[in-house]
């Protein structure tokens, strides 16, 4: 690993298209390459189905964007989740998907999203493709929040960092995929100004640094307005 790269983190793989090699366990129980299952722009999801963290708002959130988006999932787009944690099958991750299909309150059809693990290998080669990074402590994980969006191609186009999105930026990104544009991030922006906190398993916002950077900005403002600020003359009677 680099050392510039985070431990736990993204490190943006933007255009990175997906290998027909990482291959993934289905609803259905049958392992499929992850590359054919997409053929629309397509919402990548990384969690891992017993977190006690970060995961559930992330879904909770991709569940109202499903509800509010004027696009048809299934159709316009899709969403496939994928397990981090190879101690998890399927059986699992069937049922956490009733959990949040029951939160979308329109009519949809749930082939849209999809629920999946995969075995160690697989996940190691999926979060190297997307440059996910965690960390296992214990029987859990420390991880950042993002989606990562896809071309209808396997390409990846966007990161959508936190756990909240909104619908406007994820049809904007999705919008983005379908043309095959990808598009920067505000990622080092965050991870300057954002603290990751392994207790709350969130992340926080750097007071001090953000203090500091305004504080540098207002000074720089007042020494400009000074330096530029045309000087009077002294008329002697």
């Amino acid at each position: 690993m680099p050392a510039n790269d985070p431990e736990i983190g993204i490190v943006e793989h933007l255009d990175t298209i997906l290998s027909p090699g990482i291959m993934v366990i289905g609803e259905t129980g049958d392992t499929v390459p992850l590359l054919s299952l997409i053929n629309k722009p397509t919402i990548l999801n990384l969690v891992y189905y017993r977190c006690p963290g970060i995961c559930s708002p992330i879904m909770n959130s991709l569940a109202e964007v499903v509800d509010k988006l004027d696009m048809v999932i299934g159709k316009d787009y899709q969403i496939l989740t994928v397990s981090f944690d190879a101690r998890e099958d399927i059986s699992l991750a069937v049922k956490k998907k009733q959990n949040y299909i029951n939160m979308v309150k329109k009519e949809i059809d749930p082939a849209g999203w999809q629920f999946m693990t995969a075995d160690s290998l697989d996940i190691a080669n999926l979060c190297n493709t997307v440059g996910f990074r965690f960390k296992i402590v214990g029987n859990d994980f420390l991880h950042p929040g993002m989606i990562a969006v896809f071309s209808p191609q396997g390409k990846l186009t966007r990161y959508l960092f936190g756990t909240y999105f909104l619908p406007f930026e994820v049809k904007l990104a999705l919008a983005e995929a379908n043309k095959g544009l990808s598009g920067p991030t505000i990622n080092r922006v965050l991870q300057f100004c954002y603290t990751y906190d392994p207790q709350g398993r969130q992340y926080v916002l750097n007071v001090t640094k953000v203090s500091g950077i305004l504080i540098l900005a207002i000074g720089l403002i007042v020494i400009l307005v000074l330096i530029l600020k045309p000087k009077r003359k002294n008329h002697q009677q």
